[in-house]
Protein backbone atom coordinates (compact mmCIF):
# COMPACT_ATOMS: atom_id res chain seq x y z
CA UNK A 1 0.00 0.00 0.00
CA UNK A 2 0.99 3.58 -0.73
CA UNK A 3 0.95 6.35 2.08
CA UNK A 4 0.70 9.75 0.09
CA UNK A 5 3.12 12.47 2.16
CA UNK A 6 0.98 15.13 2.97
CA UNK A 7 2.02 18.43 0.48
CA UNK A 8 4.27 21.22 1.95
CA UNK A 9 1.81 23.82 3.22
CA UNK A 10 2.89 27.43 4.17
CA UNK A 11 1.08 30.65 5.32
CA UNK A 12 2.75 33.94 5.36
CA UNK A 13 0.82 36.92 7.33
CA UNK A 14 1.34 40.36 5.48
CA UNK A 15 -0.67 43.71 6.67
CA UNK A 16 -0.83 45.05 3.55
CA UNK A 17 -2.96 48.24 4.42
CA UNK A 18 -4.05 49.88 7.79
CA UNK A 19 -7.51 48.01 7.85
CA UNK A 20 -6.77 45.18 5.69
CA UNK A 21 -4.67 41.57 6.44
CA UNK A 22 -3.60 39.35 3.72
CA UNK A 23 -2.80 35.86 4.24
CA UNK A 24 -0.72 33.98 1.98
CA UNK A 25 -1.98 30.37 1.27
CA UNK A 26 0.81 28.06 -0.47
CA UNK A 27 0.61 24.32 -0.55
CA UNK A 28 -1.79 21.97 0.05
CA UNK A 29 -4.84 23.02 2.21
CA UNK A 30 -6.54 19.72 3.36
CA UNK A 31 -7.34 17.63 6.80
CA UNK A 32 -3.57 17.95 7.55
CA UNK A 33 -3.52 22.00 8.02
CA UNK A 34 -6.51 23.50 8.06
CA UNK A 35 -6.86 23.94 11.72
CA UNK A 36 -3.56 25.43 11.11
CA UNK A 37 -4.98 28.14 9.27
CA UNK A 38 -8.48 28.47 10.67
CA UNK A 39 -6.33 29.32 13.95
CA UNK A 40 -3.79 31.83 12.52
CA UNK A 41 -6.78 33.96 11.06
CA UNK A 42 -8.36 33.78 14.10
CA UNK A 43 -5.16 34.72 16.20
CA UNK A 44 -4.69 37.77 13.84
CA UNK A 45 -8.90 38.34 13.95
CA UNK A 46 -8.85 39.20 17.53
CA UNK A 47 -5.70 41.38 17.43
CA UNK A 48 -6.03 45.05 16.55
CA UNK A 49 -4.32 46.35 13.55
CA UNK A 50 -2.47 49.34 12.96
CA UNK A 51 -5.46 51.64 11.88
CA UNK A 52 -7.84 50.25 14.71
CA UNK A 53 -10.09 47.09 14.14
CA UNK A 54 -9.73 44.94 10.02
CA UNK A 55 -12.09 45.74 7.59
CA UNK A 56 -10.67 43.40 5.39
CA UNK A 57 -8.90 39.45 5.36
CA UNK A 58 -7.48 38.85 1.75
CA UNK A 59 -6.46 34.79 1.31
CA UNK A 60 -4.65 35.06 -1.19
CA UNK A 61 -4.68 31.39 -3.09
CA UNK A 62 -1.78 32.12 -5.79
CA UNK A 63 0.21 29.20 -4.38
CA UNK A 64 -2.33 27.21 -3.60
CA UNK A 65 -1.68 23.50 -4.45
CA UNK A 66 -4.79 21.46 -3.46
CA UNK A 67 -7.98 21.70 -1.61
CA UNK A 68 -10.05 18.73 -0.06
CA UNK A 69 -13.08 18.89 2.12
CA UNK A 70 -11.52 19.97 5.32
CA UNK A 71 -10.15 22.92 3.39
CA UNK A 72 -13.62 23.99 2.44
CA UNK A 73 -14.47 23.14 6.04
CA UNK A 74 -11.64 25.66 7.16
CA UNK A 75 -12.51 28.09 4.86
CA UNK A 76 -16.60 28.08 5.58
CA UNK A 77 -14.93 28.47 9.48
CA UNK A 78 -12.74 31.71 8.27
CA UNK A 79 -16.52 33.46 6.93
CA UNK A 80 -18.08 32.78 10.34
CA UNK A 81 -15.21 34.12 12.33
CA UNK A 82 -14.86 37.08 9.83
CA UNK A 83 -18.65 37.60 9.90
CA UNK A 84 -19.15 37.63 13.50
CA UNK A 85 -16.33 40.12 13.65
CA UNK A 86 -17.34 42.28 10.57
CA UNK A 87 -14.47 41.45 8.17
CA UNK A 88 -14.79 41.37 4.71
CA UNK A 89 -13.26 38.16 3.64
CA UNK A 90 -11.54 37.93 0.01
CA UNK A 91 -10.49 34.88 -1.74
CA UNK A 92 -7.85 36.39 -4.17
CA UNK A 93 -6.13 35.03 -7.02
CA UNK A 94 -8.06 31.50 -6.78
CA UNK A 95 -7.45 28.57 -8.96
CA UNK A 96 -9.53 26.72 -10.92
CA UNK A 97 -9.44 24.05 -8.77
CA UNK A 98 -10.79 26.00 -5.89
CA UNK A 99 -13.62 27.74 -8.22
CA UNK A 100 -14.49 24.44 -8.78
CA UNK A 101 -14.56 22.97 -5.65
CA UNK A 102 -16.75 26.25 -4.32
CA UNK A 103 -19.07 25.97 -7.44
CA UNK A 104 -20.08 22.18 -6.98
CA UNK A 105 -20.35 22.54 -2.78
CA UNK A 106 -22.73 25.95 -3.98
CA UNK A 107 -20.57 27.43 -1.52
CA UNK A 108 -18.61 30.22 -3.81
CA UNK A 109 -21.56 32.69 -3.26
CA UNK A 110 -21.58 32.40 0.72
CA UNK A 111 -17.73 32.87 0.76
CA UNK A 112 -17.61 35.97 -1.62
CA UNK A 113 -21.26 37.30 -0.90
CA UNK A 114 -19.76 40.30 1.76
CA UNK A 115 -16.68 40.89 -0.86
CA UNK A 116 -18.69 41.09 -3.74
CA UNK A 117 -21.48 43.85 -1.81
CA UNK A 118 -18.61 45.82 -0.42
CA UNK A 119 -17.29 45.54 -4.35
CA UNK A 120 -20.89 47.14 -5.45
CA UNK A 121 -20.58 49.52 -2.91
CA UNK A 122 -17.38 51.11 -3.94
CA UNK A 123 -18.06 51.27 -7.84
CA UNK A 124 -21.15 53.11 -7.00
CA UNK A 125 -19.94 55.59 -4.72
CA UNK A 126 -17.23 56.13 -7.87
CA UNK A 127 -19.86 56.81 -10.31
Amino acid sequence: MTTLSPGPFDVTVVESAPTALTVHVSGDLDYDTSEELVELVTRHLTRVGPAGEWEDLRLDFAELTWLDSMGLSALLMIRRRTGAARVTLHLDNRPDFLDRMLDVTNTYDHLTEAARRQDDVSEAGAN
